[in-house]
């Protein structure tokens, strides 16, 4: 959809079938978990200061945190600023579902002669939908053709030769060659002056954002003095990061199976999110809404809402350690 981004899609809940949650098991409320345990499966919204790589600001993480695995969600150039999602220990595993989610930027556009403000919106309103795009020379990826979609374009104010807008796009859009082309389609020539990313799916600038040095002193602070207040501001849990997914939710009875790599059937299912395709990145979560794996749809949200049997998603990553749940489908077996 233009105008929006994958993230933003409103979705419905289609009942599948009734059921209830076991109390005794999993957790209850996601918004107080514990924080050793944020650690091992939390995710970030880190404000990239200009000048580091993507890689090193990852690393600094953890060493400041003192885990063994971080990784981040989308590599953002040296010069760039703005929200890089880091996923802590399990949650590196989730990385990989920010790709559908799209992105936002806010750009300084520097065009190389003067041209009037009707040809500028005009231009830019052009590039929304499909472009076409090869990577810059500079660029770590095979230099091909490829095609890429900006879902929306939106000038904010311009001043002379900079024009400051805001662009909506398709993971793995080049801002600086999207710069580039609408110089070209002005007649005057342009480049990228400046850019900030402002979104990656449901990570925004203005909620839970934090600086290497905010993350250093709530980590400082809980560490010396047992106070988890600010740490708990800027660690989140790994479901927090899959927001922008449709989801299935299934019975208790389902979560430790699909814990051990077992794809899931029709009957584990109790709703799905509606407008879901076949192929598309799913998240399976408990009636408790926590995220277990994340999954290929194999159906439409109606044929899997009516489905009695058969396999309707298949496990591509499993997020939920094996034995928050217990093993009934072990005892169906044997039965």
């Amino acid at each position: 959809m233009l105008g929006m981004l994958p993230a933003d899609y409103p979705r419905e809940l289609i009942l599948k079938s009734s059921d209830t949650t076991n109390p005794d098991y999993g957790f209850q409320a996601l918004d107080n978990l514990p924080i050793e345990y944020l650690l091992e499966n939390g995710v970030i919204a880190l404000d990239k200061p200009s000048g580091p790589t993507s890689h090193e600001v990852a690393t600094w993480v953890r060493r400041m945190l003192g885990v063994d695995r971080v990784g981040h969600g989308g590599t953002l150039d040296p010069s760039v600023t703005g929200i890089l999602p880091i996923g802590i220990g399990n949650a590196t595993k989730a990385m990989q579902a920010l790709i559908p989610a799209g992105k936002e930027y806010v750009c300084v556009l520097e065009l190389h002669n003067k041209a009037s403000e009707t040809d500028i919106m005009r231009i830019v309103d052009e590039f929304v939908g499909k472009v076409y795009q090869k990577p810059p020379l500079r660029s770590s990826v095979k230099r091909v053709l490829r095609v890429r979609e900006i879902y929306y374009n939106k000038i904010i104010e311009m001043k002379g030769r900079l024009v400051l807008f805001r662009v909506g796009c398709q993971a793995g859009t080049y801002i600086r060659k999207l710069c580039f082309d609408i110089g070209e389609a002005l007649g005057v020539g342009g480049h990228m002056r400046e850019l900030r990313r402002t979104r990656v799916g449901t990570f925004r600038e203005d909620d839970h954002l934090c600086t290497l040095y905010d993350l250093k002193d709530a980590f400082t602070f809980w560490k010396n003095e047992g106070d988890e207040s600010e740490l708990r501001k800027y660690l989140l849990p790994i479901e927090f990061g899959l927001e922008h997914l449709p989801m299935i939710n299934v019975r208790d009875s389902a979560v430790d199976a699909i814990c051990h790599g077992a794809n899931l059937a029709a009957s584990g299912v109790v709703s799905v999110s509606s407008e879901m395709k076949k192929g598309d990145m799913v998240v399976i979560k408990t009636l408790k809404g926590e995220a277990i794996a994340i999954a290929k749809c194999g159906d439409t949200s109606d044929r899997i809402a009516k489905a009695k049997s058969g396999i309707i998603a298949v496990i591509e990553r499993v997020l939920m350690e094996r034995g928050r749940y217990p093993s009934m489908w072990k005892k169906k077996a044997q039965d």
